[in-house]
């Protein structure tokens, strides 16, 4: 298990150099520059501030130093603001963490519930329904569901009953955190559902199945003892990439309830062609993807004894 830790930290430690790499020269080729506006600064305050912000030095001058600087846990100013990027990100992630854990565990929770139970009811009603919601889950984007739901059940229900039942701005009490948690959770509930629908009516044709039926035992007792705990492996599987997708793919809907997280910072970053905070943040969230992979591929054989931690 140890050998295949310490391939999985260096193929993760590659990877995240290559993504340092890409992200620092495909900044330098983003058309303007983060100083000029609307006006053009004078020459001597652009040569002052490429000057500060280390901007003035050949490419791979810049590259090496920032390389440096990464290895320290220095993700250098904001351009814009000013600001260390660690800690905008530090104070930001926080709220954009918060959402994020949220969503994901509902999409598990609900997405295996509901894929589990179309597939005990195949071709009935309840299936129908399921994957109804599945489908249209997959289809629309977040930020249609975000803008409905805050549209009718932040505005509308608001103006029939006189009750505030959902917040539709702000991360603050409960009732502010159920409509963006639901608009973000919606799409990756529909996936897990579909997965979790086909994994188990795989699961629950195979023999070993049919031999606890023939046993007498409940379906109670099957689905929960037998059948779940095969049928989810392909879910978790794909947990870790869902759990990146989440997590990074908060931005809209954080725009759509102004909730003060990340996605804000990185929307504006870009626009303002703030080269440390649009690396910052990308190498932040590759980071959180790749740790987010490993501990999925080790939780995988944790709970499928068939599968060994080992080499080969």
């Amino acid at each position: 298990m140890a050998k295949y830790i310490l391939k999985r930290v260096g193929y993760a430690v590659v990877t995240l150099f290559v993504l340092v790499t890409l992200t620092f020269f495909m900044m330098r080729m983003l058309p303007g520059d983060p100083f000029t506006g609307e006006k053009q600064l004078p020459e001597k305050t652009m040569a002052a501030l490429n000057a500060k912000y280390g901007l003035d030095k050949p490419e791979p001058v810049q590259y090496i130093m920032y390389l440096g600087n990464c290895l320290h846990g220095d993700l250098g100013l904001s351009l814009n603001t000013n600001r260390p990027v660690t800690t905008i990100i530090g104070e930001a992630f926080a709220y954009s963490f918060d959402l994020g854990i949220r969503a994901v565990l509902l999409a598990f929770v609900a997405g295996v519930l509901l894929g589990t139970i179309a597939a005990i009811k195949r071709g009935k009603a309840t299936d129908t329904v399921c994957m109804l919601v599945a489908l249209v889950g997959v289809s629309v984007p977040s930020f249609i569901v975000a803008s409905v739901l805050q549209y009718y059940l932040g505005l509308k229900l608001y103006m029939a009953t006189g009750v505030r039942f959902f917040a539709v701005t702000g991360w603050e009490d409960f009732n502010s955190k159920i409509l963006p948690v639901f608009a973000l959770a919606f799409g990756s509930l529909a996936q897990i559902s579909r997965l979790m629908r086909t994994s188990m009516l795989d699961v629950l044709g195979q023999d070993y199945i049919k031999t606890a039926k023939a046993k007498g035992l409940s379906q109670k007792a099957i689905i929960w003892k037998h059948a779940i705990r095969n049928a989810i492996m392909p879910v978790v599987t794909v947990l870790g990439p869902i759990t990146a997708s989440v997590l990074t793919g908060g931005f809209v809907v954080e725009s759509v309830f102004a909730v003060p997280g990340l996605g804000g910072y990185f929307v504006r970053s870009i626009q303002n062609v703030d080269y440390t905070m649009i690396s910052g943040t990308t190498i932040f969230y590759g980071a959180f993807l790749i740790a987010a992979n490993l501990l999925v591929d080790l939780a995988y054989g944790l709970i499928d004894p068939r599968v060994k931690l080992e080499e080969g």
